[in-house]
This record gives C-alpha cells, structure tokens and sequence, in this order.
C-alpha cells in the first residue's frame, strides 16, 4: 500500500464477530484466558496492538510501542541503556526531553550536547562507553538539520545505536529508519494526533533485536502506557496525516516567504528555505519541509510578545501538530534555563485559508 492508502487501512484490525467497517474500542482491562489471547490492558489492548502495527509499517520498522507521551517514549529508551553509559544528543532539541536527560539520568548516564550538523563534531564526541547518539531533525526549536546518514555511519563505526526524533517531519516527509537510524522516536501528540486533543509517544524499531525487548519491558513493567480511546482517535486522526501534511508544509513554506521578506523580522528558519544552511540536506533526505518556522523578531522580546498578542488566527499556546495555527514565544515557555533566544517566535502553521493567516501577520505587524 502507498502511504495515503496505509494510512486509511494499516491501523483498521477488525476483530469483533459483528465486523464492523471500523475497529472498535475495546475498553476492558482485563480478558478472559485462553490460548494465544491478551491477558491485561496494560500489557497489551487490541487497539493498542493496531496503532502499534500501523506506526511500524508507516515508518518502515518490525515493530512499535505506543507510550502515553512522547516523552515516556524517549525516557524508555535511556532507562533501556546500562547504567555508565554515554549518550551523544543534540545541543538543540525538544526542552521536556533534555530536561529529562538531565534531572531524571543525572549521576545514571553520561551525556555530551553537540552541534549535530557539525559531523566532526558528533564524531569527537565519541568514547569508549557511547551507546546511543540521540538526533531530532528538524530540531525544535531552531529548525537545524542533521544528516542523518551521515551520523548513521559514525554511530555504526563505533557501535552505537542511533534513534531520531522524528516527530517534525512525520513518515510523510522523512523515514529516517531508511536512512540508517535504529530507532524512531514520535510525539504522537502532534502530528499524528493533528487536533491537539491527544497525548501520546510512539517508538519505532528496525528490527526486534534485545534492546527493543527492553524497551518492550520498560513499556510494559513501567506502564505509561496509551488508553484504548486514545489509540482509536489516533488511529482515526492517523486516516488524514498524508493530505494535513501537505497543507502545513504548503501553508509554512509560504509564511517563511513572507517573514524572510519582512523588514521587522532578523531572520527565518525553516528548512524550505534555499538561504537555509543545511537547505540541501534537507532537500536530500526530505520529501517535504513540514510545517514548523521559527523567526527572530527585531527590538527584542517584547516587541515578539507585542506581536503574537496582536494576531487573531495565530493562538498563542504551546504545541505543534494540529489543524490550527499555534504561536508562542518560545523562550518563556521553555524557562530561565532555556537556550533559545529571548526573541525567538515559533510557528506550528494550520490549515486555516493561507490568505487569512498572512492578513493576520500583516495587520499584526504593522500594529
């Protein structure tokens, strides 16, 4: 099956004896033992195990796990290193998850931030004890990004694993399983959820080797874990992903324009752009450049807060992924510990008629 066509169908097990054209939700905790059958939710769940086998067959992979936040996905896989391990990840990434690094593995796990678009950088950050090299590409909130078989090889040379968040891009734009990573990593709660009314992580593995089994029981023994409800909305949410995607990446790549013409703004990123750095690499491993921007606002952070509180189609509010455009300055969302620059505006573009979101920039810019 082609992507759209998956999309629709992959997630679709029917298993009641009614047979209905959609797959129910089984909300029950617990089932009845016989051979072969499911024994309790948290374990597995039968709408659970259809989500799970439809996000493997959209990126490529043996197997998923569905977590109940992207970030219990991403924290799995620390708690599946060994102790004393160390850990490569980007000096630009999603703030919850390098916070989680660094408060929940603090004295567990070794962990050194570089520059992933620098590969002589990634490959000096290298030791003895490196197991896991952690990519997010596009990066939140900079848009950097990596090439990803690139650091593929590295890791490789020295025999470590290589997960990548994906969760920017979504399958409909990159797969970075193709591309040499080991593991793929979602926030389910954006993209794939599209509405912002879904939280939810996702992993997905290339092959079933032992590092997923202990993944597979941090998964299970932890238990953060989606409900049945949620899996089916994200089955259903996931039926769309393919046509959204194109309308967010349409509407982005058209803002960043806009913004890269505009005389108040210092600069856009947004991988679409040819004046993007990483533009070509982007190009080559990216079928689309998604629907995240980020811009620099010139006179500083209150002339970025002045701005947004201007705007009447752009909400302000933290997230990405739904069918509405969202708008925050993304420093005083993300603390006093934050790297961002304090005039740094990030942009999730909806799929709101284009000419109404670029009216409401221009009257909000010109005050």
């Amino acid at each position: 099956m082609r992507l759209e066509t998956l999309a629709i169908h992959g997630g679709n097990v029917v298993t009641d004896q009614e047979k209905p054209a959609i797959q129910p939700i089984t909300l029950s905790t617990t089932f009845i033992h016989q051979e072969g059958s499911m024994v309790y939710s948290r374990a597995n769940n039968p709408n659970r195990a259809a989500l799970e086998g439809l996000l493997a067959k959209l990126e490529g992979g043996e197997d998923a796990a569905a977590f109940s936040s992207g970030n219990a996905a991403g924290v799995s896989v620390f708690q599946a290193l060994e102790p004393g391990s160390h850990l490569i990840a980007p000096d630009d990434m999603y703030h919850g998850l390098r916070n989680a690094i660094l408060q929940l593995f603090k004295g567990v796990l070794e962990v050194t931030f570089v520059d992933m678009c620098n590969l002589s950088e990634v490959e000096n950050a290298f030791r003895p004890n490196t197991a896991l090299v952690w990519v997010e590409s596009p990066s939140n909130p900079l848009l950097k990004i990596t090439d990803i078989r690139g650091v593929a090889k590295l890791a490789k040379s020295q025999q470590a694993l290589l997960a990548c968040d994906n969760t920017f891009a979504t399958p409909v734009f990159q797969n970075p399983l193709a591309l040499g990573a080991d593991l793929v990593m979602h926030s389910s709660t954006k993209y794939f959820g599209g509405h912002s009314d879904i939280l939810g992580g996702a992993l997905i593995t290339k092959k079933k080797d032992d590092f997923w089994e202990k993944i597979r029981t941090v998964q299970k023994v932890g238990g953060a874990v989606p409900s049945p409800m949620d899996c089916y909305y994200l089955c259903r949410s996931i039926k769309t992903l393919p046509y959204r995607m194109k309308g967010h990446a349409e509407h982005a790549g058209q803002i960043a324009s806009y913004l890269d013409q505009h005389p108040a703004v210092d600069g856009v990123y947004y991988p679409g752009l040819i004046s993007h750095p990483s533009h070509a690499i982007a190009a080559n491993q990216m079928s689309g450049f998604g629907g995240i921007l980020s811009f620099l606002v010139k006179d500083g952070a209150k002339a970025a807060d002045a701005l947004i509180s201007r705007l009447r189609f752009f909400t302000n509010a933290t997230s990405l992924g739904g069918v509405e455009s969202l708008i925050e300055r993304r420093a005083a969302s993300e603390g006093e510990d934050t790297l961002t620059p304090q005039n740094l505006i990030r942009v999730s573009v909806g799929l709101e008629h284009l000419d109404d979101l670029l009216e409401d920039l221009d009257q909000a810019f010109k005050g």
